[in-house]
């Protein structure tokens, strides 16, 4: 634990005011070593240098000029003591400068030390190498830069287990973050929810589409099956957190029974749309290698109709085709035939049914979370891995691109009204929208 030792009551400056010099010496003798090792073990010998120069000119404007007598002054020198600096996704040792108040109260801060000796960004940094891929095994003798012989002898902080530990500080900082985010200010179109498993443990996520086309990673839960009342507690959540669940949302979801129920009853007005390419998947694991192609092609075909009414056509034909032969992939086909035929329904333009038409991009979030941990081998717990895919949905918002067509989602939204109240209409695409 940190010691508090610091008199945080004196007016002193803060790490982002520094005192800095206009003229740093370098001893060029002391870096010499550094320059057969590279540009970069140099310019780290040169740095600890320069850092060591701000915090003596830091002591300076506390203190006062060293060896001139002042009887102002609000500060004293008081020697060193041992310290260590982030440097590299490693703490180095440093010896930093001590100053207490005047009046004894207490040590003052000295804001150079107080900048550089920070952990925020050695945690950050091991989070991102291991969501990379970066085993802790490896992480000290691969996964950092190489700063030079005698910095890397004295470095700290780069064991298994120390890496591990900033790794779970940083990882239930991203999952406390992800589940307490205000959601009252969004104004979300659409609305994906789905699960992912790691070994016994299964997390529903969501995901949300706003009215810019954002792509927003919600919140997520833990349990054994991806079961009605676990969809519903996330659900539930959202709305606790600000959501308006009281607007026409559309609701892009796999088969699964549990998810749609949970939906209609945590929602007001959604409007589902189940996933094309699970309907076909799920048709062709019903019929023969042999017709899968051709069956797989005639469904495509009819999901991308000019209209549902042409689709619903198509599809039903094939199901009279397939009733003779193979009457389970016809059965398959015709159940929830009209949900997966929303987005034709509501006259959404091609571009942006492609996004909204399946749930690629939940999957596309999924995965990311799946490749952060695919080091990982062993799952503790339920907590384990609310962690890791926590950590993997910050990961994959980054990554996020407005959807294609995202002009158009003011018209879905007005569709999507219309549809609540029994008056759907195709979106209108006026001169604006088309250039998306």
């Amino acid at each position: 634990m940190r010691k508090t030792y610091q008199n945080s009551k004196i007016d002193t400056p803060n790490a982002f005011e520094l005192t800095v010099p206009e003229h740093v010496n370098v001893v060029m003798a002391e870096v010499a070593a550094d320059m057969r090792e590279g540009l970069l073990a140099l310019a780290v010998g040169a740095g600890l240098q320069v850092m060591t120069a701000l915090m003596d000119s830091d002591v300076t404007a506390l203190a006062g000029p060293k060896g001139k007598h002042d009887a102002d002054r609000t500060a004293v020198r008081h020697g060193q003591d041992r310290g260590s600096v982030t440097l590299g996704g490693r703490r180095v040792p440093v010896q930093r400068p001590r100053v207490r108040a005047a009046d004894g109260s207490g040590e003052l801060p000295v804001p150079a030390y107080e900048l550089f000796s920070s952990t925020e960004v050695l945690g950050r940094l091991a989070m991102e190498k291991m969501l990379a891929g970066l085993s802790t095994r490896r992480y000290g003798p691969v996964g950092l830069e190489p700063v030079g012989k005698q910095v890397t002898a004295t470095a700290r902080s780069t064991s298994k287990s120390a890496v591990s530990r900033k790794f779970v500080a940083q990882t239930e900082t991203a999952l406390a973050e992800l589940l307490a985010a205000d959601l009252s200010r969004l104004d979300l179109v659409a609305v994906m929810v789905d699960g992912v498993h790691f070994a016994e443990t299964c997390c529903v996520v969501a995901l949300g589409i706003d009215l810019q086309g954002n792509k927003i990673p919600l919140a997520l839960v833990e349990g054994a099956t991806e079961n009605a009342t676990l969809v519903t507690d996330l659900l539930v959540g959202l709305r606790e957190r600000g959501l308006d669940v009281t607007r026409p949302i559309l609701a892009c979801l796999d088969g699964s029974k549990a998810l749609h129920r949970a939906v209609t009853d945590v929602f007001d007005a959604p409007v589902i749309q189940r996933c094309q390419l699970h309907k076909i998947r799920n048709v062709r694991d019903k019929l023969p290698q042999r017709l899968r192609p051709g069956v797989e092609r005639r469904m495509r075909a009819a999901y991308h109709a000019d209209s549902a009414l042409e689709a619903e056509a198509l599809l039903t034909a094939l199901a009279r085709e397939l009733d003779k032969t193979h009457p389970s992939a016809a059965a398959s086909l015709r159940e929830g035939m009209d949900q997966t035929l929303t987005v034709l329904r509501l006259g959404v333009p091609p571009t942006l049914a492609r996004t909204l038409r399946s749930t690629n991009a939940i999957e596309s979030m999924i995965s990311i979370c799946r490749d952060s941990s695919r080091n990982v081998k062993h799952w503790r717990d339920g907590q384990m891995a609310l962690r890791w895919c926590a950590a993997g949905m910050v990961e994959a918002g980054k990554q996020f691109r407005r959807v294609n067509g995202h002009l158009h989602l003011p018209s879905l939204r007005a569709a999507l009204e219309r549809d609540v109240t029994g008056t759907v209409g195709p979106v209108v695409q006026d001169d604006l929208v088309n250039v998306a």
